[in-house]
């Protein structure tokens, strides 16, 4: 009797320590930068995926803010209002969309940022966006032999390009022989990296190679290159999306990609989105590794649609 009395005293306390777990989500909402991008569409299917696993009846609302803030804040207060268990946002600014972020965790919901940071979020999964760019400029730096003016083009004001950058820079402090120049801002888009470089090459002397923060923007530096450089200048970007895929079947100017995994980072959101709600330790950043797709290594990359891992190729 006196150990069943010790056990069934030290019950509550157990029962008080225990996470209470949280039952597969019912809702998930989702606004990322712009559901006509290939990129986000993967991303978003792997979420879907993923949450139907853990409840085949759950909702989900997913919503393309088209890279327009004053929208992505409607959304999210649009997302707070249909009372979700786990919003996943792709934020189109960083640090803007911080009100929102902070009404939603108010009003009890778990906000998981994807791609890009977004402070205040519960938690992160992005891309290694700083490997991403030192892989790239390595790889553009080696191409030209260690000599010669390399131009990085920056893009949107969010954390994954500024992590780009970085990590682009610290390869290239490597190279003593390559002069960094400072481009124009691409804005992410095709038609703002051929704007972007078509201003540089009239700025700069002379061009080597070109950095462009994502593939879009790399397409558009292709684009704005004469015939007669278009052999000569090298180009690099971060994404590996399908149109980088089919840029480098033929001959030209791109050599390399970074590779994302969007339907893995929208996967792991969704599955540490449910680890934050059942009060799981758990790291709070995840981030997915990427690596260097070129022409070399093209047929065995296995592309953004796939739920795997990109395949080893360093």
């Amino acid at each position: 009797m006196r150990l069943a009395t010790v056990l069934l005293a030290s019950l509550p306390f157990f029962l008080a320590c225990a996470p209470a777990q949280a039952a597969a989500p019912q809702r998930i909402g989702i606004t990322v930068g712009a559901l006509d991008n290939p990129f986000y569409q993967a991303l978003t299917r792997g979420a879907i995926q993923t949450a139907h696993r853990l409840n085949p009846s759950v909702q989900v609302i997913s919503l393309s803010a088209n890279f327009n803030l004053p929208r992505q804040r409607e959304q999210m207060q649009q997302l707070i209002e249909q009372k979700p268990d786990l919003i996943l946002l792709g934020a189109v600014d960083s640090r803007a969309i911080a009100p929102q972020v902070r009404a939603a965790r108010a009003a009890g919901i778990v906000v998981v940022a994807v791609d890009v940071d977004a402070p205040g979020a519960d938690g992160t999964v992005k891309s290694d966006n700083r490997q991403a760019g030192e892989i790239s400029c390595r790889h553009l730096a080696r191409q030209l032999g260690g000599k010669g003016a390399l131009l990085i083009q920056s893009g949107p004001p969010v954390s994954s390009v500024s992590d780009r950058i970085a990590g682009c820079r610290a390869a290239l402090a490597s190279f003593p022989g390559i002069r960094v120049l400072n481009g124009v801002n691409g804005q992410g888009s095709s038609l703002g990296g051929q704007r972007a470089l078509q201003s540089d090459l009239a700025r700069f002397a002379a061009i080597d190679a070109v950095f462009a923060t994502n593939d879009r923007q790399a397409l558009g530096c292709a684009k704005a290159l004469p015939a007669q450089e278009a052999g000569r200048v090298r180009i690099a970007s971060v994404d590996g999306s399908p149109d980088i895929e089919r840029a480098l079947r033929q001959p030209g100017p791109i050599i390399a990609s970074a590779s994302q995994s969007p339907y893995r980072i929208g996967r792991e959101a969704v599955l540490l989105g449910q680890r934050l709600r059942q009060g799981e330790k758990t790291a709070r950043l995840v981030k997915v590794p990427v690596t260097l797709v070129t022409r070399d290594n093209l047929a065995a990359y296995r592309g953004w649609q796939s739920p795997l891992p990109p395949a080893d190729s360093h």
